[in-house]
């Protein structure tokens, strides 16, 4: 198992458990994701006077992360994607990850909205 972000030719941002689909001739031609979710991030508001880092007075902003199915009417749980509609694909940051990991692949919520907003006082989702 392994969860990656994909970013398509649509523009999409997917998580997903990704494995290889792999050819004949051992090339990799596309990709099976499993419980695939769009992935969104956005501003959920300033911070407030408590929550403010005075080392970053910029960048002061708390974000959110929202997922919802990305096939919500697919039968199936693990969705095939030719490789040539990947722009490219990464490892998420460890609390996206662990979000994806608990409340889709774990707890089977990938037929909700799931909204997640960082709650840690933090101006970025990374650790």
């Amino acid at each position: 198992m392994s969860i990656k972000i994909l970013v398509l030719k649509s523009g999409e941002d997917v998580i997903a458990d990704v494995q290889e689909m792999i050819s004949p001739e051992e090339k990799v031609i596309g990709y099976y994701l499993t419980k695939p979710c769009v992935v969104k991030l956005r501003n959920a508001g300033p911070m407030t006077d408590d929550e403010l880092d005075p080392k970053q007075p910029d960048s002061q902003t708390e974000l959110a992360v929202t997922m919802y199915p990305w096939m919500p009417l697919a039968k199936e749980k693990s969705i095939p994607v030719p490789s040539d509609w990947v722009v490219t694909m990464f490892n998420p940051v460890d609390k996206i990850n662990d979000m994806f990991r608990e409340d889709i692949l774990k707890n089977g919520n990938e037929s909700d909205k799931v909204d997640y907003t960082n709650d840690s006082g933090d101006s970025n989702i990374s650790d």
